[in-house]
């Protein structure tokens, strides 16, 4: 569990690090238009800490809850705007999730009890839901596919495949809504025609977990 995690937020960091410019464009055109700068920022820092040494802990799954804590607490203090204490809570959450995982949890379960927390942890911090034009709007879909796909007797690969399909729909499908939270919510009906910068860059890093886990 921990490699994989780690391989999937150096994974992240490099996908921000190349979408960065295409995710400040999204924001420059409903938010403070730094979206994809602060997010590279943020992995970039935390790349710096998987070099420097992973945390010590019992099990496999505590090292991968707390390398997540870390990268949450990371993302907090180098991620400006909302994004920051968004992802950074999602990421702590999810951690916490993982690291209290039963041994009788599969992978797959896993992932979806650690999407669940973080979701919880975002909606709960932006007082938000779906269809407000926020992260939520990739991140609620991305759960239920990757729910359907366990259900249907799906493995890991199976249910993170699902997750990141669905994120891509959610945040596609957030250009035409109105915006009601957030920097982009002053805008108005001016924010309806554009692709909200956070679902987007939520659903690429699902689908670098996607890609991790289809690596092996």
């Amino acid at each position: 569990m921990f490699e994989a995690l780690e391989s999937w937020l150096r994974l992240g960091a490099e996908r921000i690090h190349d979408q960065a410019e295409g995710l400040t464009k999204l924001d420059q055109a409903i938010g403070d238009g730094d979206h994809g700068i602060n997010m590279d920022r943020g992995f970039t820092a935390i790349r710096a800490q998987l070099d420097a040494g992973s945390p010590e802990a019992e099990d496999d799954d505590a090292r991968a809850g707390a390398v997540l804590r870390t990268a949450g607490r990371t993302l907090i203090s180098t991620v400006g705007g909302a994004a920051g204490p968004l992802y950074g809570t999602a990421f702590m959450r999810a951690g916490g999730a993982i690291a209290s995982a039963g041994a009788e949890q599969s992978p797959g379960e896993i992932a979806l009890v650690a999407l669940e927390a973080a979701i919880g942890g975002i909606a709960g911090l932006g007082k938000a839901t779906t269809g407000e034009k926020t992260m939520i709007d990739a991140l609620v879909p991305a759960h239920a596919a990757g729910q359907a796909a366990l259900d249907a007797g799906g493995d890991i690969g199976a249910v993170v495949r699902a997750m990141a399909d669905a994120a891509e729909s959610g945040a596609t499908a957030t250009t035409p809504l109105l915006a009601t939270k957030g920097r982009a919510s002053y805008l108005g009906e001016r924010s309806i025609g554009h692709q909200d910068p956070g679902a987007t860059s939520a659903a690429l890093l699902l689908r670098a977990l996607s890609d991790t886990v289809a690596a092996g």
